[in-house]
């Protein structure tokens, strides 16, 4: 009978002394969380899209807790997420504009073509590989969708061949534009008015012989803008959103009718 009962009280010893040890260990190792953090952290989306600057959603509420961050760079989170945690921190909220991604490009099916037929991966990335895209124009878009895969929201979808973004349903992430290959998204503010529907930077004969819809740097916007707002960058026009006044008149004069009214 003694050979089964000292071995099972030896290890009942054995897990209590183990148990007692834990339990100390843990009291002596116990750190405590900052609640601070944690109810930043609660305030956040969880987006974790770095938008902030910062690795994550963790990352960013550790870094103004600490002073590091102003409470107002959740782009997804918007005016809500910035009050609540000014309330958190003891500040007055600071708001910025609200922000969305655009496409600048306009390069649909009927403006331009492809160059030839691409067969390989669903991949604007892939597809940029292979002499800079399939379409005739090289900065356009190459409507395979490497937005619309990474967006959370669903608001980036393909419409006749060109990626367009739903400002409603648009977080201002930044997700789009970093999967773009050839940069063509860009987040730009509530109140900017006009924005300039192509990326290229071809000479003009180049870029009207690939698009019918491509801005040719013509210059005629920048003449004609009475608050010299527009300027011309490497064969493309350029719009100041800091001077703009959204009269409009560079989308009435230009040719290519390249330039968009965002209010619409």
């Amino acid at each position: 009978m003694e050979q089964y009962v000292l071995p099972i009280l030896f290890f009942l010893l054995l897990g209590a002394a183990a148990g007692v040890l834990l339990t100390v260990a843990s009291k002596l190792l116990f750190v405590k969380n900052d609640e601070t953090v944690e109810k930043i952290t609660e305030a956040l989306p969880g987006a974790n899209c770095g938008g902030c600057g910062f690795s994550g959603c963790e990352g960013y509420a550790n870094a103004v807790a600490k002073g590091e961050a102003a409470p107002n760079l959740c782009k997804p989170g918007g005016a809500p997420v910035t009050i609540a945690l000014s309330e958190i921190m003891g500040v007055a909220a600071q708001v910025q504009e609200r922000e969305y991604a655009y496409v600048k490009c306009n390069g649909n099916c009927e403006a331009t073509e492809d160059k030839f037929v691409y067969i390989g991966t669903g991949s604007c990335a892939a597809v940029e590989k292979f002499y800079n895209g399939k379409g005739k124009c090289t900065s356009g878009c190459h409507g395979l969708g490497d937005c619309v895969k990474v967006c959370e929201n669903n608001a980036i979808c393909i419409k006749n061949g060109v990626a367009v973004i739903n400002p409603e349903l648009c977080a201002a992430c930044g997700k789009c534009v970093k999967a773009c290959p050839n940069k063509l998204i860009s987040l730009v503010g509530e109140s900017q008015k006009f924005i300039v529907r192509c990326s290229s930077a071809d000479p003009g004969k180049i870029t009207r012989a690939a698009c019918k819809n491509g801005c040719i740097g013509c210059g005629i916007c920048a003449k004609k803008c009475p608050v010299g707002a527009i300027s011309v960058s490497a064969n493309h026009a350029v719009i100041d959103a800091g001077k703009c006044t959204g009269c409009g008149v560079c989308a009435e004069v230009c040719p290519m009718k390249c330039i968009a009214n965002l209010a619409k």
